[in-house]
């Protein structure tokens, strides 16, 4: 492909709010343009890395068994409202009307769909297992979009679906499809972390997320110093430690205008770990408007991830006080002393109050607060769990690790779904004695976009990216260094020769400075630059330069092509 003909433009600045490596780059060499918010459109370098990937992506679904299907993008809204995702969903499900007035979304993923293809088709336990996968776009109303490709609004994932008759039949394959997807990782040069997650508007019983870890990335990571543990900071667990004390006697005293745990731990010379915190939300449970008092230890933070996924509310907002106080609850100065639990207040006290002991905590009497609060003697609560975030410095679960927090960017994710779907859409076969039973279901997505990009992040320099060779969107970048017909020439038989030999080349015949095509072949990260200009011709040399190498050495004309097949091992 010569460059003149080709439908490219690259920008010498960064655009306005590109922050991200990936974004910057992937718009600066033109791979993409940005058409509105959270929205791209593809152009043809950036198009030809998406389908190498979507090769890898395919090939090692093939090797698992998967079948590939395609399912409508636009979908009527009675199938989400079977899985009761159409109102379990907020604003990011888009919802419209068909020219018939009838309700429809626009898929944000695809469980409903294939649950109902799999309802279709199975009726017998002799159909089971199988994995059907597809290519297909997704539109997620995402509220904040950021970092170009990293998180947008229109997408194309791969998600592949699995069902099976057996928890152990899942499990099998969840490791099948856990190895797959080390592989395709692998084969586009990222070393993931894998962590344990949030299985979040998925639901299900275990979720893990492929993750490159990278400074720049959305989500927190929390990770054991010796490997033992990973998982995502959502649900991230944690050592507390306690010191085991006796109770003593409650003792209020007067706090006057002090209020945070920094304030009152100050003012009465305690450790911020011997205060009781109390963080207020509001969400509807059980159908009313509900007040979630939860009572951590002070020097924590509340993980709402965690407390949605207990409470099985898809929202938290931060208590107004006019609402905390019809409770009887003072604001600054709150606890769940004195406060008893009714059917629209709720109660949790995370694992660091219920295993600890005389702990400061607000009296619900402005400007008092109260000394040596114990969990059971002095309030009560059934909900007792891990509530709190973890942190860079916590002890891994089982306490023998220190754990740390790094940033990262979500590249895959595997969730057990269970029987959520099939149960819900009625999917279900017949075993052995004629029984109806319900088949278990897995799921497996992987951004194609999103990738791209993570492979920018994970392989640039400051002048652009770094394609890897499986998915480099040419095989050698040719460059003609001057406009003299013996160069000419000899660029245009080194491309035939190339492609003949199966190399995809991109010729850079353009009447360009060489300073500025070089800075162009470095945005475009062709492994393989081969520059040929009249004074090295003349000796019968050419430039040969790796885009991963500072340098470039002068070889022999005639040894290219044997330097390419040895450098792609054709």
């Amino acid at each position: 492909m010569r460059v003149t003909q080709s439908v490219v433009k690259t920008l010498r600045e960064a655009p306005a709010g590109a922050e991200l490596p990936s974004h910057i780059f992937l718009l600066r060499g033109g791979y993409v343009k940005q058409l509105a918010s959270g929205l791209y459109s593809i152009m043809p370098f950036g198009k030809r890395i998406l389908q190498k990937i979507e090769v890898v992506i395919r090939e090692e679904m093939n090797r698992i068994d998967g079948q590939e299907v395609e399912l409508p993008l636009s979908q009527p809204a009675e199938l989400w409202q079977e899985s009761g995702r159409y109102t379990a969903v907020g604003s990011e499900l888009l919802r419209f009307k068909d020219r018939t007035e009838h309700p429809m979304v626009l898929a944000m993923t695809h469980e409903e769909a294939v649950t109902d293809m799999a309802r279709h088709y199975l009726s017998s336990y002799k159909q089971l297992p199988f994995m059907v996968y597809q290519f297909q776009l997704k539109f997620r109303d995402e509220p904040r979009s950021r970092g170009g490709l990293v998180r947008v609004r229109e997408f194309t994932m791969k998600d592949g679906y699995s069902f099976h008759r057996t928890d152990e039949d899942l499990d099998a394959y969840y490791q099948r499809v856990y190895t797959a997807y080390e592989r395709i990782f692998q084969r586009v040069g990222i070393r993931p972390v894998v962590v344990k997650s949030d299985t979040g508007i998925m639901g299900g019983k275990l979720a893990h997320e492929f993750m490159l870890e990278t400074g720049h990335g959305e989500d927190y990571l929390i990770l054991a110093r010796d490997g033992s543990y990973a998982a995502n900071q959502e649900i991230a667990e944690f050592h507390r430690e306690t010191v085991p004390e006796s109770p003593l006697p409650v003792e209020k005293v007067a706090t006057p205008g002090y209020k945070t745990i920094e304030d009152v731990s100050g003012f009465l010379s305690v450790d911020a770990k011997k205060t009781m915190k109390v963080v207020l939300y509001e969400t509807e449970h059980a159908k009313r408007k509900t007040l979630v008092m939860v009572a951590l230890r002070g020097d924590l933070e509340a993980g709402e991830i965690k407390i949605r996924n207990y409470l099985k509310v898809p929202w938290l907002l931060p208590a107004q006080d006019d609402f905390i106080r019809s409770f009887g609850i003072v604001p600054g100065y709150a606890s769940p002393v004195g406060i008893a639990e009714r059917s629209d207040l709720l109660i949790l006290s995370d694992l660091s109050i219920a295993e600890g002991n005389n702990f400061v905590a607000g009296a619900n009497e402005e400007g008092f607060h109260l000394r040596h609060v114990n969990f059971r003697r002095d309030f009560q609560t059934p909900h007792c769990g891990d509530f709190a975030k973890a942190v860079s410095g916590h002890k891994s679960p089982d306490g023998k690790a220190e754990l740390h927090a790094v940033r990262g960017i979500e590249i895959g994710n595997i969730f057990k779904l269970g029987t959520k779907f099939s149960e819900s859409m009625n999917c279900a076969y017949l075993d052995e004695s004629g029984q109806h039973k319900i088949p278990i279901m897995g799921c497996y997505g992987i951004g194609v976009g999103r990738l791209m990009a993570a492979v920018v992040e994970n392989s640039h320099d400051d002048f652009g990216p770094i394609w890897p060779e499986e998915i480099t969107p040419f095989h050698v970048h040719l460059v003609a260094i001057g406009k003299e017909p013996e160069v000419v020439e000899a660029c245009e038989k080194l491309q035939a020769e190339w492609d003949a030999a199966g190399f995809e080349v991109l010729f850079d015949d353009r009447d360009e400075r060489p300073g500025v095509k070089f800075k162009d072949a470095d945005l475009w990260g062709v492994p393989v630059r081969v520059a040929v200009g009249k004074k090295t011709l003349a000796e019968g040399c050419v430039e040969w330069k790796l885009r991963k190498d500072k340098e470039h050495t002068v070889v022999p004309l005639s040894s290219t092509s044997d330097r390419l097949k040895s450098h792609y091992r054709k």
